[in-house]
């Protein structure tokens, strides 16, 4: 194993990541490197080992030579918990002939911005791209490396998400990765179509649409996208703490972003329209308040009506066919109440802060 603390480093111009660039800690049982790697598998990875150490277990267990690849663990917040087991790992692995290395990646933060840095850092022309809670089936790799061997820029392959038959509304939102058209939790991607987009894009601080950004970058540049229907990984998904989907609304300010660099992909690909429900809440909440404000009872009990009618509408759909347990309706009660102003406010952030006109 190599530890790295990376500082900035960019491709050479034929592609491959400069080295004299990044400062390498000898951990005392660094071994030569072997000859160039056909695939660098890259793994960003935050605060939580058990989770990396059960998919590591599963990239060791694929149906690929191990001289054949290596794994680039990438540690965006580095800490000694995910040092140690990267190092148990690599040891374990070594005899195998199995190339691991760990970049604590101090530079930015954020899984675009250890993306990047793990893929500069790697020496094969071909990349995969995974998480550190997924487990790839052991012919994963091999799948993957098939799919590219006719000269598409990026295969995509495929991402199952176990679900009980009633999910929770975090479950359910969570699986919509099983259906993404291109998920940095299961694709592939040559070094040259990489180094051509200029990588991901760091201003994506959070895990969303940093992968679509890559995508319609490459489309739009003329990269063939494939599928790698036999490339697959599992994803479970993670426990999440009560009243997440208020939270999660954050992520929106990025769908500006998105939508200021691909505007007819976004369109097309992501939302033809804006969220109109959550318009017509935020208008109801505001007839509701100017009738409170001006003293007439007509304009602001209707407004009140609206408001609880549609409030009650969306909640409703967030509860169809999920689970049913009176704690997670609780939640869903409670959490359709602020959504559609947190939604709102977050586009509309991300639309000043990114500079487009996004409503």
């Amino acid at each position: 194993m190599r530890a790295s603390a990376l500082g900035p480093c960019a491709p050479h111009g034929n592609g491959v990541a400069s080295r004299s660039l990044v400062d390498v800690e000898d951990s005392g049982f660094a071994s030569p490197l072997p000859q160039q790697p056909d695939v660098s598998v890259v793994v960003p990875t935050y605060r939580r080992p058990a989770m990396l150490a059960a998919c590591l277990d599963a990239l060791a267990a694929q149906d690929f030579p191990a001289s054949r690849y290596e794994l680039v663990i990438c540690d965006d917040g580095p800490d000694e918990a995910t040092r140690a087991c990267v190092e148990r790992f690599a040891q374990a692995q070594a005899a195998r002939g199995l190339e691991v290395h760990y970049l604590p990646v101090t530079r930015t933060q954020g899984p675009a911005g250890a993306r990047n840095a793990g893929w500069q850092y790697a020496r094969a022309a071909l990349i995969a791209f995974t998480d550190d809670d997924t487990l790839p089936h052991p012919h994963w790799l091999a799948a993957g490396v098939a799919a590219l061997s006719h000269g598409a820029a990026a295969a995509s392959g495929t991402i199952v998400v176990p679900l009980p038959e009633l999910p929770t509304d975090y479950e359910a939102d969570a699986s919509g990765l099983a259906r993404a058209e291109f998920a940095t939790a299961n694709v592939f991607v040559t070094r040259a179509a990489l180094a051509a987009a200029g990588g991901f894009d760091e201003r994506f601080t959070s895990a969303w649409r940093e992968d679509s950004d890559l995508q319609f970058t490459l489309l739009r540049a003329g990269g063939e996208i494939v599928r790698a229907t036999d490339a697959i990984v599992v994803h479970p998904v993670r426990p999440a703490r009560w009243g997440v989907s208020i939270a999660q609304q954050k992520k929106s300010q990025f769908d500006a972003l998105l939508y200021r660099k691909h505007p007819e992909l976004f369109k097309a690909r992501i939302a033809a329209r804006p969220p109109l429900l959550y318009y017509a809440i935020l208008g109801a909440a505001l007839a509701t308040l100017v009738g409170g404000l001006l003293r007439n009872a007509a304009i602001a009990c209707a407004g009140l009506v609206v408001w609880c009618a549609l409030t009650g509408y969306f909640c409703a759909l967030r509860l169809r066919g999920r689970d049913r347990h009176w704690r997670h309706v609780a939640e869903m009660i409670w959490t359709s109440i602020p959504i559609p102003f947190l939604s709102i406010f977050w586009r509309l952030y991300g639309a000043v802060r990114f500079k487009v006109f996004f409503p």
